[in-house]
């Protein structure tokens, strides 16, 4: 047997040359082994762990010198103060997604259907639900991501103000207007998609193959949100920086009289595209 403090000197130094926060995801990885919390582990670095203890955190620490993204080997993301389920059927949920959130809650005060394609695990659409007065519509088509996002909304207690749906783009929606849209869809060209041991390589393809010019869902959806909107919608997308200048142009050219920009993450690179009425302040 091992103590916690061995552990994880030696779980942080085998998972060096796989993850640029080895310390962090070793004490994450042994905390959810043993039940604990990591201010626990800190405080109890002389503590043995059995032989069964010390065997499950290895297979979890061989799975991430593998690649495999630490929300997936805990099951949980966290994403806007909230946890989330995660599993390999959906995206693990980015932080810079955060700002388009940021976004959504500074224009979105009153009640308001609000239609968010391509949910994944539901992570945008239970964070509107639960900080702002608005229902909710998410599709994905993927069944699977459909279950995830609706668990969510279920342990986050906002189920009765979101509803996920399986279809393709706003297919399962036709027929109904929103007030706000929001969209997080696969935007990596295909041939830039990342490749084992890159954690993103782990992640479901449909969910991040984008087509040739990371641009194929994009040019699809904004086509049809026209007959979508009510009027003076606000719409949200967001792409990565290198495909953000090809999505203003393709907004530009079905809300020729709107004022679409492109706004920045954390970094300060483009992120989104918003589209408002002209007029909108």
């Amino acid at each position: 047997m091992g103590t916690v403090g061995l552990l994880l000197s030696g779980a942080a130094s085998s998972l060096a040359p796989a993850s640029d926060s080895a310390r962090t995801d070793a004490g994450l990885l042994l905390a959810w082994t043993l039940r604990r919390s990591r201010e626990w582990l800190l405080a109890h670095d002389d503590v043995r762990v059995s032989e069964e203890e010390a065997a499950a955190f290895e297979r979890l620490c061989a799975r991430r010198r593998e690649g495999m993204p630490i929300a997936y080997l805990l099951g949980t993301a966290e994403f806007y103060g909230r946890s989330f389920v995660v599993n390999e059927n959906v995206l693990v949920p980015r932080p810079e997604t955060e700002h388009l959130i940021d976004e959504a809650l500074s224009l979105i005060k009153s009640p308001t259907r609000v239609l968010d394609v391509g949910t994944g695990c539901g992570a945008i659409a239970c964070t509107l639900a639960a900080a702002r007065p608005v229902r909710v519509v998410g599709t994905d088509l993927s069944p699977a991501a459909v279950a995830v996002a609706a668990e969510n909304a279920r342990r986050l207690e906002v189920a009765q103000r979101c509803r996920f749906v399986q279809g393709n783009l706003v297919e399962p929606v036709r027929g109904t207007r929103f007030g706000a849209v929001v969209a997080n869809l696969p935007y990596v060209p295909s041939g830039d998609l990342p490749q084992a041991p890159a954690p993103a390589s782990f992640e479901p393809r449909a969910a991040l193959d984008g087509g040739t010019d990371g641009l194929a869902l994009y040019r699809e959806l904004i086509l049809q949100l026209p007959f979508l909107l009510e009027e003076d919608a606000l719409v949200l997308l967001e792409a990565a920086p290198p495909t953000i200048e090809g999505l203003l142009e393709i907004a530009r050219a079905t809300f020729a009289t709107s004022r679409i920009e492109a706004r920045s993450d954390y970094g300060g690179r483009a992120r989104f595209v918003s589209i408002r009425p002209a007029r909108s302040e």
